[in-house]
């Protein structure tokens, strides 16, 4: 019994030593697959200003042989859109999965904050383990809400992360931007002879040359797209990374850049999923293959999320395209412009896979106003010539001239969106279809855009805009975008509406209503005339400035006159704010040299500088003060 008991003993004490060296053995293996390889590890590789001018796309005048390779390795989508078509409110829209039109953030540089409990995506990946970096780009037109990524300058990279960790690296190549298109002397590669020249460009060699430098831009970021590739490679990551390259929105060009066409807004996107992370790729994936799934970039960040195996949260307004919370796609994508840099406008656009509708909020605006920073590009500067100098004929013109109210291109049979289908009879089914899409989302989002500016900031007073959006009673959007669509319709029955707007209890409905009346012309701002003269006396500084703009260009003497000193005296940036001042300033600019002219020694003694403003807003008023003094200069 002794010894049976002492045996089963040593039996029992051998079976748990082994028992225990199994799961010791097996649970190694399982803890590092947990942490290393369960979750994959994601890469996005950018590139600035770059529409799909790739070889992958079909392109034969591009040289990249590197984003090839990887297309070839893995997919591309052929109708993925930016969501805005310049860089600050495209990377607000990565950063947080939301369309920064409903968070007062679609202006160039506004820097706005987000509700508390909102959190940009890489705080959720870093919750979750991942190591975050960013190399090294944010600009976003948003407040950090606390620390986002790990590291995020130009030394950030993924090699940094603790053993074991998965990462989620962004690596972002300014080499294509609009800036390098331009900057001379460029010694080109390809052959200007053998670029193409959209419809819209003429055909100069100016042109021929910013497209053929573009084209070599494009060539050296894929040589650091190449770079990126080679070092994940080197590390033995490549099988453990699902790979992203894209660019931030169409190319730097004139017309493509700030402008929410299809030239502004698709962009090249390349995934590459790993063998074994493929159930985690989309169901039509597939080796060397293409997608015409619309996404964008609203889309990313719960796509990132639902990679990683996070459930989007409810505040993003994206979907989910792969990984484990994707969702069925989507039947239309959106896209926006708002104020770019100094200019402000109103545009949103919206496409289902062939057609591209646009609404033209601001009509009475040419598409090409000046901005500073566009106007240093050969190209723009050239075609503006010729323009003056009457030397262009349609589609060519278009760019100088004000908008219809309403655009619609099939992108199939006109890829350079210069036939404007929207008078169409045979087109009128699918203008209504897109036009209420558009209208839905307006409101589905409770989009901010259709609020003045400065109103924005004033009302949100310190905090989060979206707050203000979301709320009826401070914003009845479906009021004032019926009084927007009015306004911005341009039919001359609906003049009495538009006086009556005037009286509306809310401000943005009363800068709709005026607004409306400038855009309609000299006959109906004369005929409304004493209802306008009364809005320059408006608690809203910005209906005042709307009001002003149409008196100063419409009036008799004496209303002008009256108007050109209200837009003066509130052009002060340090006064009411650099919102009213940037609005009434861009009143100036539209009125003649005669009208201004009494008070140029007024807009000489204007502050340039405001020193609480963020950085990247510090140079907007000098832009439209030097440009107004410059036309006077010209006279």
């Amino acid at each position: 019994m002794r010894f049976r008991s002492a045996l089963q003993n040593k039996l029992g004490w051998i079976l748990l030593s082994l028992t225990i060296a199994l799961i010791c053995v097996s649970d190694l293996p399982l803890f590092a697959a947990e942490s290393e390889t369960s979750r994959p590890n994601i890469l996005w590789i950018t590139s600035e200003d770059n529409g799909p001018h790739l070889g992958c796309y079909g392109d034969q005048y591009a040289d990249t042989p590197h984003i090839d390779k990887l297309a070839s390795q893995g997919m591309i989508y052929l109708n993925c859109w930016s969501t805005a078509p310049v860089c600050a409110p495209a990377r607000t829209t990565l950063i947080t999965g939301m369309y920064p039109t409903c968070l007062g953030a679609e202006h160039m540089r506004s820097m706005v904050k987000l509700p508390k409990n909102f959190l940009m995506y890489p705080q959720y990946l870093r919750e979750a383990g991942y190591y975050c970096t960013n190399n090294s780009k944010e600009d976003y037109n948003v407040a950090k809400p606390g620390k986002v990524w790990d590291q995020s300058n130009r030394k950030a990279h993924w090699k940094n992360r603790k053993a074991g960790q998965p990462f989620f690296a962004v690596f972002n190549h300014t080499i294509s931007h609009e800036s390098k298109i331009r900057n001379r002397p460029h010694t080109l590669v390809h052959d200007p002879a053998k670029a193409r020249v959209p419809a819209y460009h003429p055909d100069t060699s100016e042109v021929r040359h910013d497209w053929a430098q573009y084209y070599d831009r494009i060539t050296e970021m894929d040589a650091l797209v190449g770079k990126n590739l080679r070092e994940l490679a080197d590390a033995g990551l490549t099988d453990d990374t699902i790979i992203f390259y894209y660019g931030d929105h169409g190319s730097g060009m004139p017309r493509s850049k700030r402008w929410p066409y299809n030239s502004g807004l698709q962009v090249p996107l390349v995934v590459y999923v790993p063998p074994k992370f493929r159930k985690l790729a989309p169901p039509d994936y597939q080796t060397d293959g293409k997608s015409d799934r619309l996404v964008g970039f609203v889309d990313f960040a719960p796509t990132a999320l639902s990679l990683a195996g996070i459930k989007p949260p409810a505040h993003m307004q994206g979907n989910a395209f792969m990984g484990q919370y994707e969702t069925a796609p989507q039947e239309y994508q959106y896209g926006f412009r708002g104020r770019m840099d100094e200019r402000y406008d109103l545009v949103r656009s919206v496409r289902n896979k062939r057609y591209l509708y646009i609404k033209n909020f601001m009509p009475h605006k040419k598409y090409g106003q000046y901005l500073n920073y566009m106007f240093q590009t050969p190209t723009t500067q050239v075609w503006k010539r010729m323009y003056d100098a009457g030397e262009l004929v349609p589609p060519q013109t278009y760019f100088w001239e004000t908008k219809p109210a309403e655009e619609l291109y099939d992108l199939e049979a006109d890829p350079d969106e210069v036939n404007n289908l929207a008078v169409s009879d045979e087109h009128q089914d699918i203008l209504k279809e897109l036009r209420q899409a558009q209208q839905q989302k307006i409101l589905e989002i409770r989009d901010l855009g259709f609020m003045p500016e400065a109103e924005i900031h004033s009302l949100s007073d310190g905090g989060a805009p979206y707050l203000i959006g979301q709320n009826n009673e401070l914003y009845p959007l479906k009021k004032i975008l019926a009084m927007a669509e009015v306004a911005s319709s341009g039919q001359q029955n609906e003049q009495a509406e538009l006086v009556a707007g005037l009286d509306d209890q809310n401000s943005a409905v009363r800068y709709w209503a005026a607004m409306g009346l400038l855009m309609r012309g000299e006959d109906a701002v004369k005929q409304a005339h004493s209802a306008l003269q009364k809005s320059l006396k408006d608690s809203s500084k910005s209906v005042r400035c709307i009001a002003a703009e149409a008196l100063g260009k419409y009036g008799d003497a004496q209303e002008s006159k009256e108007a050109v000193k209200t837009l003066v005296s509130l052009s002060n940036q340090n006064q009411d704010g650099v919102y009213v001042a940037m609005l009434a300033l861009n009143g100036l600019d539209k009125l003649s040299n005669e009208k201004v002219a009494p008070v140029k020694d007024e807009i000489a003694q204007l502050p340039l500088k405001n020193p609480k403003l963020d950085r990247r807003l510090q140079s907007y008023v000098t832009r439209l003060v030097e440009r107004i003094e410059e036309k006077q200069s010209q006279k």
